[in-house]
């Protein structure tokens, strides 16, 4: 019997600027308001989802930041943006610039190749 074929994970970089309000705040303020006030509605709202967030700033004024998020399928990531759209990091601490979705080496599984593109050295 031929293995099931699953979907592959969804990865959405979240490109966001950060807004006056945010940047007002100390940085012990900051790391309070995103511990209370953004992370557990992730949490309770969501369920198969990783990220990794990245300072941008020093190297671009238009995106201060991108967070990478990986969602075990589409479903996951429209309850993560959802989530995040019911707090205060969506437009007040943050403007969200860009949100750039999409699935890793889609080309190769869909014309059934090895992924060249992706490289390691």
């Amino acid at each position: 019997m031929p293995a099931e074929e699953t979907a592959p994970p969804v990865t959405a970089f979240m490109l966001i600027k950060t807004t006056p309000e945010w940047l007002a705040m100390t940085p012990q303020e900051r790391v309070n308001a995103f511990a209370t006030q953004v992370v557990p509605a992730i949490r309770a709202r969501t369920n198969g989802v990783r990220s990794r967030f990245y300072d941008t700033e020093f190297y671009s004024t238009r995106v201060t930041d991108v967070w990478v998020w990986e969602a075990d399928h589409h479903a996951a990531y429209h309850l993560l943006v959802d989530a995040l759209r019911e707090t205060p990091f969506w437009d007040r601490y943050f403007e969200i610039v860009d949100l750039l979705v999409g699935t890793e080496n889609g080309y190769a599984r869909t014309y059934g190749l090895d992924p060249v593109a992706t490289i390691t050295t």
